[in-house]
């Protein structure tokens, strides 16, 4: 079942992405976070911003969320996207365009990406360095005419 996050589910969300912090490079975190973090985090999506939660057997089995793209007003039309809602994003008057960046060798995220109808905008060679390989990242957008 898919649901909209609560409260209660961020010992769940913060395991999940601590998960992929250590053990993959789908995000470019290499350091933990505690549920402090994950709070002030859960605390910035409102509004436009939110998390879903897809729920298996009464627990969080994985989780979606559109945040702020940039930390700057001009950008406010845009938001980043982690995993998919699109539904949402598509319906909201307030959103023009979803942004994702997507470590390279992520073959499988990207065609999930390109299958949902985002476009390759370009890559950005070397962005960062995990478990001691370069990894760069490359970046999609969907834009909604409004």
């Amino acid at each position: 079942m898919i649901r909209r996050a609560v409260l209660q589910d961020i010992p769940a969300l913060m395991d999940i992405y601590n998960e992929a912090i250590l053990h993959t490079t789908a995000t470019f975190d290499t350091e933990v976070k505690d549920m402090e973090n994950r709070k002030a985090w859960f605390a910035e999506h409102n509004g436009r911003y939110v998390i879903y939660v897809d729920v298996e057997d009464g627990k969080v089995a994985g989780y979606a969320s559109l945040s702020r793209y940039r930390d700057r007003k001009a950008l406010d039309p845009a938001v980043e996207i982690s995993i998919y809602v699109l539904a949402y994003a598509a319906e909201c008057d307030e959103i023009d365009t979803v942004i994702s960046l997507i470590t390279s060798e992520n073959a499988a995220s990207i065609h999930l990406h390109e299958v949902y109808g985002f476009e390759y905008c370009g890559q950005i060679k070397n962005a960062g360095t995990k478990f001691g390989r370069k990894l760069s990242l490359n970046a999609y957008q969907i834009l909604y005419d409004r």
